[in-house]
């Protein structure tokens, strides 16, 4: 009888599990199902361009079926629960798919309606976000037609999805109206419940440079409990306040719904409480989780889901047939940073090492720390890299899960 690997979430990570283990199991030895709320892919990273008319949010998006291989299930729909003692997950129409294994890789979410004040008046008038569709629409059109004021970038709280994402937005606006010619009229500041511009002390210190070198002011500790959109304040719940004419919101995240719906599954956020080396979840031994779905001390990001991919595959495989897992993941991630200009910085970090300069992946590799048009090439190279590698499931020889030494000046 084939085993049942149910993956929940189509998005990067669930694609390119279901890719991986559809090359290794026959169609006869495993049934592949993978459920997701909509029928659209879209690449997310590119959302960050949208608001500077460098994309469009529609040539982002593609059918999601098309980026499965053949031989695997897709079912449109809302998960419900997960049945954890009973290996059943419950979609919201009333059917119920079992499993051998189940992999939950459906992301995280945006919940601006938890923040007071932010989806009230003003909202998409005077406060965006980039972090879906219609927001990074939207903040182009503002965009085009601001024509002077104080614009405020304000991650809300913290986990994110893509930690260096509203840095790169301050960035990009510094050279979009320079572009335009009004730089001089338009304040920009950078709001953050950090202690620092990031989390890593040394990308911290570069980062906060950067922003002081492009004349971004930096809010640090800054809790957001309110916004005011009549009033144009962002109040913290320690009442300090940033006021503004334009604000870019980075709202609250969490784990999808059912997750809080599925007993013993998630913590506070919603998010699956899992084992940062082997993928799995502390939940049950036949529950895993991948990319921004997981509760890991990791970044948010999609090339984390990357280098998560190969291990949770292989862990799978291992729980499948009754062997011990693999418990090698580090926490890999790296991340372009584009800094305008047609430059970029890259950063490779796990969860001991923290940023550091070199190159990447080898000692000729692109350079760490440093702002170069090579990394901004990357950085636009990588939606290629996307869609045709990272999501099909391919190997990418000299890119592996765990975090390269070599090139790095880790002294």
């Amino acid at each position: 009888m084939p085993r049942n690997i149910v993956i929940l979430g189509g998005g990067t990570g669930g694609t390119l599990t279901a890719n991986r283990l559809r090359k290794h199991f026959k169609p006869s030895d495993a049934v592949i199902s993978v459920v997701d709320k909509n029928r659209y892919h879209i690449y997310q990273p590119g959302l960050l361009f949208v608001p500077f008319g460098l994309a469009y949010a529609d040539d982002l998006i593609r059918p999601r079926e098309r980026q499965f291989k053949k031989g695997i299930d897709f079912y449109e729909s809302e998960v419900d629960h997960v049945d954890i003692e009973g290996r059943k997950v419950f979609l919201d129409d009333g059917r119920a798919l079992a499993y051998d294994a189940l992999i939950i890789a459906t992301g995280a979410r945006i919940v601006p309606e938890e923040t007071e004040g932010l989806t009230g008046d003003g909202w998409m008038e005077k406060m965006f976000t980039f972090y879906d569709a219609p927001g990074a629409t939207a903040l182009a059109r503002a965009y085009n037609e601001f024509e002077g004021g104080r614009i405020v970038v304000n991650v809300a709280d913290m986990p994110i999805k893509c930690p260096v994402a509203p840095l790169e937005f301050c960035f990009l606006t510094d050279w979009y109206f320079q572009e335009k010619g009004i730089r001089d009229k338009v304040e920009i500041t950078y709001v953050t419940p950090l202690d620092n511009a990031f989390t890593k002390p040394r990308a911290a210190s570069a980062l906060a440079g950067l922003l002081d070198e492009k004349g971004v002011k930096l809010v640090t500790e800054f809790n957001t409990g309110e916004v005011d959109g009549p009033g144009g304040r962002l109040i913290s719940y320690d009442e300090r306040e940033v006021p503004f004419d334009l604000a870019v919101v980075i709202p609250v995240h969490s784990g999808a719904e059912f997750v809080g719906r599925s007993e013993g599954l998630g913590d506070a956020l919603d998010f699956v409480e899992t084992d940062k080396h082997t993928l799995q979840s502390k939940a049950s031994p036949a529950i895993f989780a991948i990319g921004d779905a997981a509760n890991l001390p990791a970044s948010k990001a999609g090339s984390v889901s990357h280098f998560e991919g190969e291990i949770l595959v292989e862990n799978v495989i291992r729980f499948l047939a009754d062997k011990e897992l693999d418990a090698s993941f580090d926490g890999h991630a790296n991340c372009f940073i584009e800094t305008g200009f047609s430059k970029a910085l890259l950063i490779d970090f796990n969860y001991n090492q923290e940023p550091v300069e070199g190159h990447y992946p080898t000692k000729v590799g692109m350079p760490l720390l440093k702002e170069s048009r090579l990394n901004h090439l990357g950085k636009l190279m990588f939606q290629w890299f996307y869609w045709h590698s990272l999501l099909p499931g391919r190997d990418i020889p000299g890119i592996n899960p765990d975090m390269p030494t070599s090139g790095k000046h880790l002294n």
